[in-house]
C-alpha cells in the first residue's frame, strides 16, 4: 500500500471518531450543566480543556453552551470541531476513494454539508437532533467498515487511527473530569456524588458496562478509573484500545516482514496495563499516569508516520 494511501485512511479514522467523541462531550456537557452547583457551572470549561480548545476562550469569563456550539460544532477553522472532522474526514476519503467500499463512501458522504446550514441560535435549538446525528454518522461508517472492508493493510491502518483516537479522549476525558469534579480537600478512594462520576460513564456509553463489572450502585473513581484504562473488555478502554492497535500493528508487520519502533511502543504499554492491579493507577496518581499514556500515544502515533513513511 502507497504510504499515502495509508496515511489518509489512518487520518480519516482518527476524524471520524474525534467528531464522534466531542459530540458525545457536548451531550455530557449538556447533562451536567443544568445541575445547581459551582462545579457543575464549570462543566463547559472542562468540555474545552478535554478537547484541548481552553485557550480559544480569553480571560476567566464563564462559558457557556453558546460557546460550545460556536467553537466544537460550528467552527471549521478549529481542528477539533464536529464540522471540521467530517470535513477532513471526507476530504481524506475522498482521496482514497478505490481504496473504500460504497457504503463506507456514503457515510462519509451523506448531507456532509449539513452543518454549513446552521449559525449558533439555529444549532443550539437543534442541538440535540444534531449530536444524534453526528453519532449516527459514525456508526453508520463503522458498521461500514465491519460488514463490506477487506481485512487488508488499509483495514489495519483504519483500526489503528480510530483505536489510538479513542484512547486519547478517554485518557483526557478522564484526567479533565478528576480535576474538575474531585475537590481538593477530598480524601481520594470516598464515595463521589453520583451524577458528576457517572457523567464520565455516560460520555463513554460505559454505564451498563459499569453496572456489569461492579454492579452498580456505588460509583466510585477509581473503579471508574480501572473500567476505562485497564479492563480489556470495555471497546473504549485503553487497555482495549491498545489491544486492537497491537493486534493490528502485527498484521502489518507479518506483511512487509519486519517490526517497527510502533510495535514495541504498543506492546510495552499493553503489557504495563496487564501487569497492574485494581485501583494502582489512582493510588500511584491518575494525573501523572494520564500523563504518561499521553505521551506515548503521541510517540506512537509519531512512530507509525515514520515507520510507514506518512510525511
Amino acid at each position: 500500500m502507497l504510504s499515502r494511501t495509508a496515511e489518509n485512511i489512518f487520518w480519516m479514522a482518527r476524524y471520524i471518531e474525534r467528531a464522534e467523541s466531542t459530540a458525545r462531550l457536548i451531550q455530557m456537557g449538556q447533562r451536567m450543566a443544568i445541575l445547581p452547583g459551582p462545579i457543575h457551572r464549570e462543566e463547559w470549561r472542562s468540555v474545552l480543556r478535554v478537547t484541548g480548545c481552553d485557550g480559544m476562550i480569553d480571560g476567566d469569563r464563564p462559558v457557556a453552551e453558546a460557546d460550545i456550539v460556536r467553537m466544537l460544532l460550528l467552527d471549521e477553522g478549529n481542528p477539533s470541531s464536529i464540522r471540521s472532522c467530517l470535513l477532513r474526514a471526507r476530504a481524506n476519503g475522498r482521496a482514497v476513494r478505490t481504496a473504500l467500499t460504497q457504503d463506507m463512501w456514503e457515510a462519509l458522504n451523506d448531507d456532509w454539508r449539513r452543518l454549513e446550514h446552521y449559525d449558533v441560535a439555529s444549532a443550539r435549538r437543534n442541538l440535540a437532533e444534531l449530536l444524534d446525528w453526528v453519532k449516527t454518522r459514525a456508526s453508520t461508517f463503522r458498521g461500514a467498515v465491519e460488514t463490506g472492508q477487506i481485512r487488508n493493510e488499509g483495514h489495519d491502518f483504519l483500526r489503528i487511527g480510530g483505536a489510538l483516537e479513542r484512547a486519547e479522549m478517554t485518557l483526557r476525558l478522564l484526567d479533565v473530569k478528576y480535576y474538575v469534579l474531585l475537590p481538593e480537600t477530598a480524601v481520594i478512594g470516598g464515595v463521589r456524588d453520583h451524577y458528576q462520576w457517572t457523567s464520565v460513564l455516560h460520555a463513554l456509553s460505559a454505564a451498563r458496562a459499569y453496572h456489569h463489572v461492579y454492579g452498580g450502585g456505588d460509583y466510585t473513581p477509581w473503579r471508574i478509573a480501572d473500567l476505562l484504562i485497564l479492563n480489556p473488555q470495555f471497546p473504549r478502554s485503553v487497555s482495549f484500545c491498545f489491544g486492537q492497535i497491537g493486534w493490528h500493528l502485527e498484521r502489518l508487520a507479518h506483511a512487509h516482514g519486519r517490526r517497527s519502533a510502533a510495535h514495541d511502543i504498543a506492546m510495552t504499554m499493553l503489557s504495563d496495563l496487564r501487569d497492574r492491579e485494581s485501583g494502582e493507577i489512582f493510588e500511584e496518581g491518575l494525573h501523572e499516569f494520564v500523563l504518561k499514556a499521553l505521551a506515548v500515544t503521541n510517540r506512537l502515533s509519531g512512530e507509525i508516520a515514520q515507520g510507514y513513511h506518512f510525511n
